[in-house]
């Protein structure tokens, strides 16, 4: 087969509906290929059998010469009972015998020798149709196949006579016919038969054949389900070993090696998360009480009664402001390491509605300059979790709302529920989240193009990870759409 016809037929054999799996594809295959086979051979047997005994008849037809047609020239031919008889005595051929005299292009006579013993007429009515034809059929010696409405089809040979007239002589085709169809009828039978035990036995082996891939398809399967993006990682057991020599054997040996690197590569990873969270834990743990003693000998200094210089009194507030503001980092930070570490919230009741209402007030006494709408339910929405955290997500919210949008931005919150989830949304029609920074938005110290904000502002970039963590913590989802003019924070958590 040339590589275009194997590129047609596998380009068919994949756009069956059922060829979607190797195992479905190979079984196919199989067939196609048998398929193939088994028509070459049936046409091949057909059209030697056809040959074969199309030259059967064409020697009967040699044998036979022209003497049957010969006797036509005497007048109307019947039956003879006379062995000797050599004009009329039509026993000596066999039945269906024709035999036609035509002089010039005219059929003066035809006859065909009956296959009953009460027949006495052997003439035969031809159209003006058959009568064309006998005329057409060349005088070469050679036998021709033509077809006569009034008998069939039939293998004629034309001589020519002693008085310069044509004499056409035919055997019937329709045994040969017969045995063709017959041998067709039977090879379609058989072949379609091999094909439906080839297909069966077929999909069985290779089904078998395919067991040990698919064991390596399986514990792939089981792989690819699995969190690996962060935590300790409980890899599957490795693909059962097959023969090395195999293909598949080495596809196993290669994956369950790959499987290995895999392994140590999480178990380096989740060692150095682990220290990492220690490390934070206890820096921001340790760094809470120097934070706290200096805001405080800064407030304690300039809350002093004796005068202090207009630079001193700027470097002193300066300081208790940026501690106060290292304070805020340091205990987000712990918090976020102690959220890694899995340390558990609060799982109480909590009214979310409540919490959005004193959310958006107090956003709206920190952002006067910002439109603020609130839509919510008229029923109270409860959920159940750690209402402080929750409320700090409300806050984070809010307040990224407010630091990255300019003044006069609409900023919307919505609260809704049904059987299942609540689902809070934050929307404002700000310029929106640069593409860039939205796929890490969620991660931390991620700070958004100063260009969104409209002006100094904003914290450190732990607001939006510490929502992302106790919006996972509390087993919910928050996501980010945001494009020019809309920009829409969605928090998902489920309802008691």
């Amino acid at each position: 087969m040339s590589r275009r016809r194997w590129s047609w037929a596998r380009a068919v054999i994949s756009r069956l509906p059922f060829a979607r799996t190797m195992r479905a594809r190979l079984t196919a295959g199989l067939l196609v290929l048998l398929a193939v086979s088994c028509a070459a051979v049936g046409v091949a047997a057909v059209y030697e059998l056809n040959g074969f005994l199309t030259g059967r008849v064409d020697q009967q037809l040699h044998d036979v010469g022209v003497r049957f047609p010969a006797s036509l020239e005497h007048g109307t031919v019947k039956p003879s009972d006379h062995d000797g008889d050599e004009h009329g005595d039509t026993r000596r051929q066999s039945a269906g015998t024709f035999g036609a005299r035509l002089v010039g292009r005219d059929v003066t006579n035809a006859a065909v020798v009956p296959s009953g013993q009460n027949v006495t007429d052997l003439n035969v009515s031809l159209t003006t149709s058959d009568r064309q034809t006998l005329a057409r059929i060349p005088t070469d010696g050679r036998a021709h196949t033509v077809c006569l409405s009034a008998l069939g089809h039939y293998r004629v040979l034309a001589a020519r006579g002693l008085d310069g007239d044509v004499l056409v002589t035919g055997l019937p085709m329709e045994p040969v016919r017969t045995a063709v169809h017959r041998l067709e009828l039977v090879a379609g039978g058989v072949f379609g038969l091999a094909l439906v035990v080839a297909g069966v036995a077929g999909a069985l082996w290779v089904r078998w054949s395919l067991r040990p891939l698919s064991r390596v398809a399986a514990t792939a399967t089981r792989v690819s389900e699995l969190p690996l993006a962060s935590g300790e990682v409980a890899l599957p057991p490795r693909a059962p070993e097959q023969d090395p020599r195999s293909e598949v054997g080495r596809l196993a040996s290669a994956f369950n090696r790959m499987l290995g690197h895999v392994e140590d590569a999480l178990t380096k990873r989740h060692a150095s998360e682990e220290r990492l969270r220690s490390f934070a834990a206890d820096a921001s743990h340790e760094l809470r009480t120097p934070v706290a003693s200096v805001r405080g000998h800064a407030e304690l200094a300039l809350l002093h009664p004796d005068p202090v210089p207009p630079k001193v009194t700027r470097a002193l507030e300066r300081i208790a402001a940026e501690s106060a503001r290292m304070g805020e980092m340091v205990d987000d930070l712990l918090l976020l390491a102690r959220l890694d570490a899995g340390r558990p919230l609060e799982r109480l009741p909590v009214d979310l509605t409540h919490l959005v209402l004193d959310a958006v007030t107090d956003a709206r006494a920190a952002g006067p300059d910002h439109r603020w709408t609130l839509e919510l339910p008229e029923e109270p929405v409860t959920v159940t979790g750690d209402a402080h955290r929750l409320q700090q997500v409300l806050a984070n919210l809010l307040a990224n709302a407010r630091w990255h949008t300019p003044v006069g931005t609409k900023v919307t919150v919505s609260l809704e529920t049904d059987a299942e989830t609540a689902v809070l949304t934050v929307h404002d029609d700000g310029p929106g989240v640069p593409e860039d920074v939205q796929p890490g938005v969620f991660e931390r110290f991620t700070r958004a193009d100063r260009r969104r904000t409209g002006g100094a502002g904003g914290g450190a970039g732990l607001g939006l990870s510490i929502v992302a963590a106790v919006v996972e913590a509390h087993g919910g989802t928050v996501e980010l759409e945001s494009r020019p003019g809309a920009t829409t924070f969605t928090v998902r958590l489920g309802a008691p």
